[in-house]
């Protein structure tokens, strides 16, 4: 049977993910500022939690109708078939987000949502559900535009990008999808060397190691789909040991890191080696401004130091500069991407960038910019005036 789903992902990754769908089998694929929607059973619905680098969650589209107040809310939510589809014993939580939606409080519609959600498990079950608002067993949520209330399952528990992977972080950590969506659109691929020379915790090398090793992102961890009466067991353990036999042995994959701290490269050494990845990167502690390319030609991507990270504007004012000329100088024939959060770095850098990708970290709006480096000055290459990739916000 076909259901519709939505998977949300971080702004400015709509693209890559609605492809990276695609290779996993989905169907009616239609991206939208914040995610993509697509068609697929259930088996479809597992591999995208599985082996999804890029989505944020997969919300499984249980209802969506024209709605006028808040009773029209509790009725469609009412009538679904919550008992059918898990226990009430599990804990939930409801989660509402809204677009020109006019009813006057989503607080009150939260609650005559969750509301609705018990009454109906008290007449069938006798019992109703818990609310647990940090850990839930089952996340509820429900979308409100100015005409139409769509409710989601979520299929996925905890956010996708927490593949259980990372042990330590440093001050500003990537989070991992969108690190994996910064790949796919350097249009990285396996055997082509990469280089992050101020990798942090190591997030970006961790990420492109796994995709070089062909490990599912979601092998180590459990879904809430494993909690519904839906849920076909066997059918799940056969997909599990598919995606585990396609896994390549664990050596060098041409992945380089460094950074200038050694307590920034311990947390990325020790991330690699409790995901068994060590083996795949090398590390090194290094200054980016005194670093050579590790071969003649690659993908360099970096989150570089900026201002909320550091907190000198004027060391970075004359640190960007120079980042421009080792870039410039030494890694000819490369194409360097860089995320920042910093207005002052594509100013200052003194590079022309050919795409301007806004995407956000969290909260925090980013530009990723791509620099493909010639010898001499970039500066003729291309009109400053260029215009951005945009980017905006969507559902749920």
């Amino acid at each position: 049977m076909t259901e519709h789903f939505f998977a949300p992902c971080p702004r400015g990754l709509e693209s890559v993910l609605a492809a990276e769908l695609e290779q996993l089998d989905a169907a009616s694929i239609q991206p939208s500022p914040g995610g993509v929607a697509f068609q697929g059973d259930w088996q479809t619905c597992y591999r995208a939690n599985l082996e999804s680098r890029i989505a944020s969650r997969v919300l499984w589209q249980i209802t969506r109708h024209p709605y006028r107040s808040e009773a029209d809310i509790y009725d469609l939510t009412h009538a679904l078939p919550w008992q059918d589809w898990f226990e009430p014993g599990l804990s939930i939580k409801v989660n509402l987000a809204a677009i020109k939606c006019p009813l006057r409080s989503l607080d009150f519609v939260t609650l005559r949502i969750k509301d609705a959600v018990c009454d109906k498990f008290r007449a069938t079950r006798g019992k109703r559900p818990d609310i647990d608002t940090t850990s839930p067993d089952m996340r509820i949520h429900g979308f409100l535009d100015a005409q139409k209330f769509t409710l989601y399952l979520d299929t996925s528990g905890e956010a996708l990008f927490k593949r259980g992977l990372r042990q330590t972080q440093g001050e500003a950590p990537l989070r991992e999808n969108l690190a994996a969506g910064i790949l796919a659109l350097a249009g990285w691929h396996p055997g082509t060397p990469l280089l992050d020379p101020m990798c942090g915790s190591g997030t970006l090398l961790l990420e492109a190691a796994q995709i070089a090793c062909r490990i599912a992102p979601g092998s180590g961890r459990q879904f809430a789909f494993e909690k519904l009466k839906l849920f076909d067991a066997g059918n799940w353990k056969k997909l599990k040991q598919t995606t585990t036999s396609r896994q390549l042995e664990r050596t060098f994959q041409s992945i380089y890191g460094s950074d200038l701290y050694g307590s920034a490269l311990a947390h990325a050494r020790h991330n690699l080696t409790a995901a068994g990845l060590a083996e795949c990167v090398t590390l090194k502690q290094a200054n980016v401004l005194e670093i050579s390319p590790p071969a003649e030609t690659g993908i360099l991507v970096s989150n570089p130091p900026y201002g909320m990270r550091i907190g000198d504007q004027q060391e970075l004012a004359v640190f960007y500069p120079q980042l421009g000329n080792v870039l410039k100088q030494r890694f000819s024939g490369w194409r360097a991407f860089l995320l920042t959060a910093d207005p002052m770095l594509p100013k200052t850098i003194r590079l022309t960038p050919s795409r301007r990708i806004p995407l956000f970290n969290g909260a925090l709006e980013c530009r990723l910019l791509e620099y493909r480096l010639v010898a001499g000055s970039m500066r003729k290459t291309k009109s400053p005036d260029a215009p951005e990739q945009t980017a905006a916000t969507h559902e749920p």
